[in-house]
C-alpha cells in the first residue's frame, strides 16, 4: 500500500502565498513523477504542475510564474509554492505520485481558499 498525505492547505487572501506539501510513505520501490492537480467545486480536476525525478518541471498556464514545484527524493516529498495567490485558485489541491510499475496514486486532498 502507498499512502500520499499532504498538507498546507488553508484559507488566505488575494496575493498571498501557501506552500503545499505531499509525503508519500508505504511499499514504494520507486517513484517517478510527482505532481498536483486541483478541482474547483463544479468543475473537473485539472493539471497544475509535475515535476520528474530528475528534477524537470511542467506547470499549466494560468499557475506559470506565480507556483513553483520542487521535491526532495530522499524524504519521497513534493511541494507546491503558490504566491500571488487568486480568488480563482481557489480549489481541493491533489497530490499525484506515479509509483512502481508506473502505477498512480492520489491522495485525499487539501483545501485551499483564496478569499478577502
Amino acid at each position: 500500500q502507498v499512502q500520499l498525505v499532504e498538507s498546507g492547505g488553508g484559507l488566505v487572501q488575494p496575493g498571498g502565498s501557501l506552500r503545499l506539501s505531499c509525503a508519500a510513505s508505504g511499499s514504494i520501490l520507486r517513484i517517478y513523477s510527482m505532481g498536483w492537480y486541483r478541482q474547483a467545486p463544479g468543475n473537473q480536476r485539472e493539471f497544475v504542475a509535475t515535476i520528474t525525478s530528475g528534477g524537470s518541471t511542467n506547470s499549466a498556464d494560468s499557475v506559470k510564474g506565480r507556483f513553483t514545484i520542487s521535491r526532495d527524493n530522499a524524504k519521497n516529498m513534493v511541494y507546491l509554492q503558490m504566491n500571488s495567490l487568486k480568488p480563482e485558485d481557489t480549489a481541493v489541491y491533489y497530490c499525484k505520485v506515479i509509483g512502481t510499475y508506473y502505477r498512480p496514486y492520489w491522495g485525499q486532498g487539501t483545501q485551499v481558499t483564496v478569499s478577502s
